[in-house]
């Protein structure tokens, strides 16, 4: 399970939450709230948070911003993850993946099948790596950002998790793109 050790730093992130709606105004956020309040309780930098309806390029822009500033760690996004016409964040997000991140998926569907049971197929959450930027995709509801958050981003995003986390191997998330540029020289 899930260990700190306290002997190592805690190192915030700077962290972007995406809501992806074509209804949700800012006062009827709730899925955003529960993911800002739960990234500032736990120590990190709500470093931007927005709301865009169920628009692919109207995502990807976001997200490909967001990517390219540096101040930016990690992009969460809630809604557009079902199988509705309107739902799709997964095919707005996944194109820009350098590397899928399946096993968060995985455990995703393991965490909410303990909760929802089989209702949990209807979501296509989904997560990778990008412009050395964590992304993951979330349903809409509150209850699946809380599983989310709680389940596994609250540990894979600090740095004293143990045996390993995502916040360690971060330097490293854009090695692919320093060996292309050496090798151009």
């Amino acid at each position: 399970m899930s260990r700190l050790d306290d002997s190592r730093p805690f190192i915030p992130l700077n962290i972007a939450v995406l809501t992806v709606s074509d209804t949700r105004t800012p006062a009827e956020d709730r899925s955003g709230n529960t993911l800002a309040e739960r990234i500032e309780k736990a120590g990190h930098k709500l470093a931007d948070r927005r709301i865009v309806t169920d628009d692919v390029p109207a995502i990807q822009a976001i997200a490909k911003a967001w990517m390219a500033d540096r101040g930016i760690d990690v992009i969460i996004s809630t809604g557009g993850t079902g199988f509705t016409g309107r739902d799709v964040t997964p095919e707005a997000m996944e194109p820009l993946f350098e590397k899928r991140m399946d096993g968060f998926s995985e455990v995703f569907h393991r965490i909410s099948y303990d909760k929802i049971g089989t209702s949990t197929i209807q979501s296509r959450a989904t997560g990778g790596v990008a412009g050395a930027t964590y992304i993951f995709v979330l349903p809409g509801s509150p209850g699946a950002c809380k599983d989310a958050w709680d389940g596994i981003l609250k540990w894979q995003l600090d740095y004293r998790h143990m045996p390993c986390n995502f916040v360690e191997i971060m330097p490293r998330l854009d090695e692919h793109l320093k060996r292309g540029k050496l090798q151009e020289v």
